[in-house]
């Protein structure tokens, strides 16, 4: 299944390693992980504003569901996961550390059918609330 992982790149980065894990989950579970933060797909040369536009809402298109790491925040990550929820109609998954400051009242307040929002302590809960995500929109 193709994959759109979503995490701050230029918001708060504080939980970027959880990001970089979620993909390597994805990846590690036999998916393809869509995301900036995935080797297979990185640039060799730097991108304008509109070319990671074009090409992040191009790979949101082209996924089955999306996985969005939300414990710092982000302009972007809050776009996408708007994007593919009311525009692609997509399920999401946006995923926080229990110590996180703040989550956007934004995302914990949709009430959105195709949003599942949780908390994670560590790696091994991060892998244990993705497998089910993925494992419960597989037949969609």
């Amino acid at each position: 299944m193709i994959i759109y992982c979503a995490g701050p790149i230029k918001g708060n980065t504080t939980y970027h390693d959880n990001y970089l894990e979620i993909v390597r989950i994805v990846e590690s579970l036999g998916h393809t992980a869509l995301s900036e933060m995935n080797n297979k797909f990185s640039s060799s040369f730097p991108l304008t504003p509109k070319q990671i536009y074009t090409r992040d809402i191009k790979w949101i298109d082209g996924s089955k569901i999306m996985i969005a790491e939300i414990s710092g925040p982000s302009l972007g990550v809050g776009f996408e996961i708007s994007y593919a929820l009311f525009v692609k109609q997509m399920p999401v998954l946006a995923v926080y550390h229990y110590q996180a400051p703040q989550i956007s009242s934004m995302i914990t307040g949709c009430n959105n059918t195709k949003l599942s929002i949780n908390k994670y302590s560590n790696i091994d809960d991060l892998t244990t609330i993705i497998k089910s995500f993925i494992n419960g929109n597989e037949s969609n």
